[in-house]
């Protein structure tokens, strides 16, 4: 290392306490909704609320190097929690309820859970796998609910905070310590954790409040959709609470009906979300002139493209569709993209954000490829809130010289902007061409009469493997799959449109609203699915 002159510039307070004490004392009259619960909550108090939940906790035997489960939907406690279980210097694991009930035993054991906040409606999952859970001492309910049968402590939440002092001494803290635990959906072998720290946290949400990425300022309303357990959120809740822009929390709820009489009642500016959501919402709204979305400026849209039908619908609420691109390894936030609905790049997964290096590699040969907006790669990624390891796990295929192998091929062009073409394990490879799956699908989508399409690689005896469409139509709906199949065969190169179509009535979907791609094969396998074949 070359000497150099050092700077006369402070380190700072990179940590999630910094958040905090920022959001709750210069945004002190900002607030927090949760959908269902009539009475806000100010930034002011959120504070306060934290610490006496560090108080509660502490008296558990919390202390740092804790582990707390939050099995939690998306309320004021879990963003509570979200503040208070950091800043006390302990590690807040995130639940995935929508995971198997062997795959939440191993994260919770993989982890080693201390402490366990949870929803009473969650109470059966819990009770299900209670002999499965050796570390977790005390189990804190939210809510209604009966927990008699969990064989340790059970106290309810109210009890545990009240009467709580509301001022903590927080520690200090190493912005560099474990601060949420997340474990991605597993949906090949065990789930694996990626343990965000205070400082990629910190400069997250600091990315993403820029003018390049989501926007976030103190004039916005956010209508968080994505669920608190995955992710962080997305980071909406700490970048929301340092900006000063008040959160809506979804509460459970993210059923169309909900959500439209959220955000008349509410008034979002923006919101978030995966496409097979917004197109259930957009669908719902359109079906009354009496529904709107006129408050929401963006949605920001991620986990899969963002099929032009969806865009142009809530184009015509006066909304702009953001297409996000992430995942659980990277906090999420990668590229997003705001070009103009004219441009050439409008339909690509978006910029990479300041922060984020990105660069396009040869998966086998190690090769580093051009960013030409032509040449086909796998995406690689390294920066401060990238993870370069798995929590307590190896898995060096993942990983290449501290860079993250993310698995999604596709396109970089010179200004940094990203357009997958497949997932590495999606890619469709025919007689020895490549078919791109996602272009598949993003066309069969294009009709007005599909709301969801899946492309899957199936066994072909002639070329080894072919594309299969399967494909949701709208209510009320009745084109047919030779209708779709010539539609494509005037858009795409013959030897790109599949042979075979399924009309089901729903896709199998991830713990995180994506598709399940890996069911799908297994059930074509089966002979589970009724394919025509032309």
């Amino acid at each position: 290392m070359t000497t150099s002159i050092p700077g006369n510039i402070g380190d700072g307070e990179l940590t999630v306490t910094n958040i905090l004490r920022h959001g709750a004392r210069w945004h002190a009259g900002r607030s927090v909704t949760t959908v269902g619960v009539e009475k806000p909550v100010l930034y002011g108090d959120v504070a306060g609320r934290a610490a006496a939940l560090a108080h509660g906790l502490a008296e558990l035997g919390v202390g740092p190097g804790s582990v707390v489960g939050s099995w939690l939907w998306n309320t004021q406690e879990h963003l509570d929690a979200y503040f208070a279980v950091p800043a006390l210097g302990g590690l807040l694991h995130t639940i995935n309820p929508r995971l198997s009930p062997d795959q939440i035993s191993f994260t919770v054991n993989h982890a080693a859970d201390d402490v366990l906040l949870i929803d009473g409606s969650f109470l059966p999952q819990l009770l299900e796998v209670a002999d499965r859970l050796p570390t977790v001492r005390a189990v804190v309910v939210v809510g209604e609910g009966d927990a008699s049968a969990w064989p340790g402590t059970v106290i309810r939440y109210d009890d545990l905070v009240t009467g709580r002092a509301t001022d903590f001494a927080w520690p200090t803290l190493d912005e560099r310590a474990a601060a949420t635990l997340c474990y991605t959906t597993g949906t090949t072998g065990d789930p694996k954790g990626v343990a965000y720290s205070h400082r990629s946290i910190w400069i997250h949400a600091l990315s993403a409040c820029t003018a390049n990425a989501i926007a976030i300022g103190s004039e916005d309303c956010c209508y968080v959709l994505v669920p608190m357990f995955h992710a962080n959120a997305w980071g909406y809740p700490f970048a929301n609470f340092w900006a000063g822009a008040d959160l809506l929390l979804s509460n459970r709820w993210v059923d169309p009906a909900t959500v439209v009489d959220s955000v008349q009642r509410y008034r979002p500016t923006y919101s978030n979300g995966v496409p097979t959501v917004w197109n259930e919402i957009v669908a719902y709204a359109d079906a009354d002139p009496g529904r709107g979305l006129d408050s929401l400026n963006r949605v920001v849209l991620g986990g899969a493209p963002i099929p032009e039908t969806l865009r142009a619908g809530l184009a015509r609420y006066g909304v702009d569709a953001l297409q996000g691109w992430g995942m659980t390894e990277t906090s999420p936030l990668v590229t997003v993209n705001r070009a103009d609905a004219t441009s050439h790049r409008a339909g690509m997964q978006g910029r990479v954000v300041a922060g984020v290096e990105i660069r396009l590699m040869e998966p086998d040969t190690g090769e580093e490829l051009p960013a030409d907006g032509e040449t086909v790669g796998e995406l690689e990624l390294r920066g401060p809130w990238i993870a370069d390891s798995y929590f307590r796990a190896g898995a060096p295929d993942k990983f290449r010289d501290g860079w993250l192998r993310t698995g999604d091929v596709g396109t970089l062009d010179e200004l940094g902007y990203v357009n997958l073409t497949d997932r590495a394990k999606d890619v469709i490879k025919s007689g020895g061409e490549w078919i791109s799956s996602v272009q598949l699908e993003l066309e069969i989508a294009r009709h007005p009469d599909v709301a969801q399409a899946a492309v899957i690689g199936v066994p072909d005896d002639r070329w080894d493997e072919r594309p299969c469409a399967l494909v949701v139509l709208r209510p009320g709906a009745t084109t047919t799959a030779e209708e779709l199949r010539g539609r494509l065969l005037d858009t795409l190169p013959k030897w790109w449109v599949p042979e075979r179509w399924a009309i089901l009535d729903e896709l199998p979907l991830t713990s995180v609203g994506k598709f399940d791609k890996r069911t799908m094969r297994s059930r074509f396998a089966a002979g589970g699915i009724d394919v025509t074949r032309f």
